[in-house]
């Protein structure tokens, strides 16, 4: 089985549109949907991240002193394209 990622909308009568071109050879596919999620929880993200550091415990002294050292996670991090490229390795895709 080959994967493909690729962008599209879901119209007003409820259609979902693939919005490039589509190189494949004819035949029954399978679709999955992942509905992009937009969070409007603040209207700059930069500054809250920076405000708020989660504080993470662990019983083991250096696990504890990793997680209270780690670097914050970047405002373009997108864990749907981890994820993506994480099911691709995994699965060999």
């Amino acid at each position: 089985m080959q994967a493909y990622k690729l962008k599209a909308k879901i119209d007003d009568a409820g259609n979902l549109v693939i919005t490039e071109p589509v190189k494949m050879p004819p035949g029954d596919v399978e679709v999955i949907v992942l509905q992009t999620v937009e969070s409007a929880s603040s209207t700059n993200p930069e500054t809250e991240t920076q405000q708020e550091k989660p504080k993470r415990k662990s019983k083991v002294k250096s696990l504890r002193e990793l997680l209270e050292n780690a670097p914050p996670v970047p405002p373009d991090f997108d864990p749907e394209q981890a994820r993506w490229e994480g099911l691709k390795e995994k699965y060999d895709l």
